[in-house]
C-alpha cells in the first residue's frame, strides 16, 4: 500500500486535490510541534479542513512530545491510523491504549536510532510499525540504508510474534530505487516529496507499486 505525505507541499489543497485523484492508499499527515522536531506543522484548526480536498483515509504521523494533546483531535477526522513515537515525555502505553479508545488503529514510530526490540512491549497494542527511513522532521531527505537491516529484523519478529498482527510501514526519502530494495519488507510505502513534486502523480506512485 501507498500512503502519501504532503509535508513538502506548497499548496496543501492542491496537492491533495491531485492526491484524491490517484489510486494512493492512505494520506500521511506529519504533524509537529516544533519541540520535539524544529519544524511545526499547521494548527489542527486548519488541517481539519483536509477532508474538503480528500475523502482517502488518512495516516497520521505525531511528531510531537505530548501526543495526547493530538490525539482526540486527528480520532476525530477520517483517520486509519494514528502512530506516536517511543521517546516522547508522556507514557507509551497509556497514549497508545488512548488511540484504540477511539476505535482508531495504533502505532509506533522507530527513528533511525531506536532499537526494534524497544518496541515488543507493546506488541499487544499496537496495529502499526512506522520505521523512519530518514531524522524526523523534513521532507526531501535521503534514506538512510542502514534501515533496510530494521526492516529486516521487523520481518523476523513478525514471524516469532505471530499472534500479533501489525503492519510495516517506512517513511523517509522512498523512491523507486528504494522501493526496489525494500517492498518484500513492507506493508505500507509513505512518500512525500518524491510524489507531490513530480508532475504526475499517478506515475511516481505507480513506480513504487511493486507489490499491492
Amino acid at each position: 500500500m501507498i500512503s502519501v505525505s504532503f509535508l513538502a507541499s506548497n499548496n496543501i489543497p492542491d496537492t491533495l486535490t491531485k492526491l484524491n485523484n490517484t489510486d494512493a492508499n492512505f494520506i500521511h499527515v506529519d504533524v509537529m510541534d516544533g519541540k520535539y522536531v524544529d519544524n511545526k506543522s499547521l494548527p489542527f484548526k486548519e488541517m481539519r479542513h483536509i477532508y474538503k480536498f480528500t475523502d482517502k483515509r488518512l495516516d497520521v504521523h505525531l511528531m510531537v512530545e505530548s501526543p495526547s494533546i493530538y490525539i482526540s483531535d486527528y480520532a476525530s477526522l477520517n483517520t486509519e491510523y494514528i502512530s506516536i513515537h517511543l521517546d516522547t515525555i508522556e507514557d507509551t502505553l497509556s497514549n497508545l491504549k488512548l488511540i484504540k479508545s477511539y476505535g482508531i488503529k495504533a502505532g509506533i514510530v522507530l527513528n533511525p536510532n531506536d532499537k526494534v526490540e524497544s518496541l515488543i512491549p507493546y506488541l499487544p497494542y499496537i496495529d502499526l510499525i512506522l520505521v523512519m527511513g530518514v531524522i524526523p522532521g523534513k521532507g526531501g531527505q535521503k534514506f538512510i540504508d542502514k534501515t533496510i537491516n530494521k526492516l529486516k529484523e521487523l520481518k523476523v519478529l513478525k514471524k516469532e510474534y505471530k499472534d500479533f498482527k501489525f503492519k510495516v510501514s517506512v517513511d523517509g526519502g522512498v523512491n523507486d530505487v528504494v522501493s526496489k530494495k525494500i517492498y518484500n519488507l513492507v506493508d505500507i510505502i509513505v512518500s512525500g516529496s518524491y510524489i507531490t513534486s513530480s508532475e504526475d502523480y499517478q506515475k511516481q506512485i505507480n513506480s513504487l507499486r511493486f507489490f499491492s
